[in-house]
């Protein structure tokens, strides 16, 4: 009786392993990509995230040896000579790149000892100061730098926690200790996610975030006005520079809300039980490109890109892998995303890598 009740104990762990192994199996099958994806910028020796595009040029983010620039280059030929910003003081950092139509590049640098943003001129050398004078105090440390295509309206986020403003200054140009955070900046605001671990919580309603939220602030250049919007972060200025839309938490979950530079018609767009981030408009002002985890219920390192239509409110996803970590969406054109992506080039759609590189994906 010992020896049957035995065999078929023996069966059913035999079955239940076949069973899981049926299922991932099938689980880590590569899907078939929704649209056409190829890699657009691959250097083994630099990772380059955050793509920024703006008339003829294209500006991007790049961390070599540890040290973070960067570049701006045309947006025709990406292998071409740039032009660089480059750290100039020892464990100096020039971050978030933004592309300026007329050739000007925005960044924003630990140079001055804090945190501030810059926009370094088209033409010579000249380099002109983004904000007021909070921006040089200390006061307001600017991440996730946005400008409109003319160059007239900015738009940043800043943490106003103090005790978090001292951890965001000391590894602002430490990529080692932020090897994942690097590509994605979203994750500075959120307290299980802000730095590398093992496993995180699933961005989603419910979740804990022991971070106080941060605020966005636009900053018009002609009368230096600097305006907040609170609880939000991630904001991009419409092509036309009357609307701005944004990432606000809401009990964990993160969506996209959306509203007029003059502070008028404030509107949710998104209402994912998950995680929204990182929108951009479209060139002409109709449809959003956005990172989200809805399709992994959650999960802070499996992201895609997706669009929605404005007047609609239709969702599409757009891009989709095993275990990719998709993100940093910008519009080359009306139908092509530049995003940056851990996939490995080799097997885009089956695995990812340590690396990020430029990726593009193309509509229909």
């Amino acid at each position: 009786m010992r020896k049957l009740w035995l065999n078929l104990l023996i069966g059913l762990i035999v079955t239940i392993s076949l069973g899981q192994t049926a299922m991932a199996r099938t689980e880590s099958k590569a899907p078939e990509p929704l649209y056409p994806v190829q890699v657009l910028l691959e250097d083994g020796k630099r990772e380059t995230v955050y793509p920024s595009v703006a008339g003829d040029f294209i500006v991007y983010g790049q961390r070599k040896n540890n040290a973070f620039s960067v570049i701006r280059v045309s947006k025709n030929d990406l292998h071409a000579q740039g032009r660089s910003i480059v750290p100039e003081q020892p464990h100096e950092a020039i971050r978030y790149g933004v592309a300026i139509e007329d050739g000007a590049v925005g960044y924003i640098s630990n140079r001055m000892g804090p945190i501030s943003a810059w926009m370094r001129q088209a033409e010579g050398d000249g380099h002109i100061a983004i904000g007021n004078i909070s921006t040089f105090t200390g006061a307001l440390m600017p991440a996730n730098l946005k400008a409109s295509s003319n160059g007239k309206l900015w738009v940043f986020d800043s943490s106003l926690e103090k005790t978090r403003r001292a951890r965001v200054l000391d590894d602002y140009f430490d990529g080692f200790k932020q090897s994942e955070v690097i590509g994605q900046h979203w994750r500075m605001y959120h307290s299980d996610a802000w730095r590398y671990k093992q496993g995180y919580y699933a961005t989603k309603t419910g979740t804990k975030n022991k971070f106080q939220a941060p605020a966005l602030f636009l900053f018009e250049r002609s009368s230096s006005q600097l305006m907040m919007i609170p609880n939000a972060f991630n904001g991009a200025i419409s092509p036309d520079a009357k609307r701005v839309v944004f990432v606000r938490e809401n009990k964990g979950n993160y969506d996209l809300w959306m509203q007029g530079v003059n502070g008028q018609g404030l509107v949710q767009l998104t209402t994912s039980e998950f995680g929204d981030f990182e929108p951009a408009f479209s060139p002409d002002g109709s449809r959003i490109a956005f990172v989200s985890n809805r399709d992994t219920r959650g999960n802070v390192r499996e992201t895609s890109i997706y669009v929605m239509d404005l007047q609609s409110g239709k969702i599409e996803r757009v891009t989709n892998a095993l275990q990719a970590t998709d993100g940093g969406p910008t519009w080359l054109d009306d139908r092509t995303i530049v995003f940056h992506s851990n996939r490995d080039p080799k097997k885009p759609q089956a695995s990812s890598s340590a690396k990020w590189n430029l990726w593009k994906v193309v509509l229909k």
